[in-house]
């Protein structure tokens, strides 16, 4: 009796026919990705903030953009990973909750300098200004490049409510009341000294 031929999509097919193999793979992942990422949407635990979070202030946010344009997550996370000796050195691991008013958030990967998360209250406000102007009078082995324009910078007061309302629309609680005052709120205020307000709150929401 003569054999009959394969019906639907062998492996043969699949395998010697490029083009469905890669459209097969990419919907093999696009499901995959789906399974995984969806129902985070739905997690109290990555979508609510921890108890005592709040937004940052005008000056936070402003530094925080300065933070961002200097390029500091190219060398410092913001995620401290549930292992011993992470949590050892860096204090408690990291929670989404922590983050949800952060767009983005600068957990990042790369460590040439150390974490950051939980640097907030950790140093004086002095200590961050020497070691932003010349880390080096701090900490001689450093190759962290020195960032004295900062103190020299000012912050434009007509910038931080647009960011605010756009951040608003995105689910972080701003009041009309908070947005009214941004801009006098960093009124004369320098770079340095917003930079510094954003690392002093880092991670002190859990402490």
């Amino acid at each position: 009796m003569a054999q009959q031929p394969a019906t639907g999509l062998s492996h043969e097919k699949i395998e010697t026919n490029n083009f469905l193999m890669i459209v097969l793979i990419l919907l093999v992942v696009a499901v995959g990705g789906l399974v995984e990422i969806v129902p985070l949407y739905f997690q109290k635990s990555t979508t609510q903030p921890v108890e005592g979070l709040k937004p940052y202030t005008a000056l936070q946010l402003a530094g925080r953009d300065i933070y961002i344009r200097e390029g500091c997550y190219n060398c410092h996370s913001q995620m401290i990973r549930p292992f011993r000796a992470e949590t050892l050195r860096y204090g408690p691991y990291s929670t989404a909750g922590e983050f949800v008013y952060d767009h983005p958030f600068q957990w990042g990967s790369k460590r040439t300098g150390p974490d950051l998360h939980r640097v907030g209250g950790k140093y004086s406000d002095e200590w961050h200004r020497i070691h932003l102007t010349n880390p080096r009078d701090l900490v001689p082995e450093s190759n962290m490049p020195a960032y004295p324009w900062l103190e020299k910078g000012t912050i434009a007061p007509a910038d931080l409510a647009p960011k605010m309302k756009a951040l608003r629309a995105v689910g972080v609680p701003y009041s009309d009341e908070e947005i009214a005052k941004a801009g006098d709120e960093v009124k004369g205020k320098t770079e340095m000294e917003a930079v510094i307000a954003y690392l002093q709150v880092l991670g002190t929401a859990r402490k």
